[in-house]
């Protein structure tokens, strides 16, 4: 049986069910513009709820390729995910996944029924931010979409 989640599109708060006042959400990191809109908006959303971030990197690594093997990329994308968290004023949780594909290892990373917010450029042909909210939609998590203008 296939879950369904939620892709809710530019929400001014996140939809948490219980009673709880803190909130986790997990920010899959695709581009540093993109990745500090959507840091902003969980930071006004930390106003109203306890906001834990877990801002997500994948560094992929073609199949000849070792994940033994780092690389500078990688360096690159671990020193913007530190500068990034040094910014917010919220609890953020970096990581980067070495994996083959960009898409199955956000899928693998998170729990189920999770909390995700993604930022994406407005574009008529969609963008791969918006791929990757409507995938983790259909996998059965609860997805806000913001748009960011150029």
């Amino acid at each position: 049986m296939k879950r369904h989640g939620v892709l809710l599109i530019d929400p001014p708060a996140p939809e948490i069910g219980g009673c709880s006042d803190a909130l986790e959400i997990a920010i899959p990191y695709t581009d540093t513009g993109l990745a500090a809109a959507a840091l902003q908006r969980a930071a006004v959303w930390g106003r109203q709820l306890k906001v834990t971030v877990r801002l997500i990197a994948v560094h992929t690594v073609p199949y000849p390729m070792p994940f033994s093997c780092p690389s500078t990329a990688h360096a690159r994308l671990v020193d913007e995910l530190i500068q990034l968290a040094a910014q917010s004023p919220l609890d953020i949780h970096a990581e980067v996944i070495l994996a083959r594909g960009r898409q199955e290892a956000f899928r693998s990373a998170l729990p189920p029924e999770s909390t995700v917010l993604l930022a994406a450029h407005r574009r008529l042909w969609g963008t791969p931010e918006r791929r990757l909210a409507e995938t983790l939609a259909a996998c059965g998590h609860k997805v806000a979409l913001i748009y960011v203008e150029n």
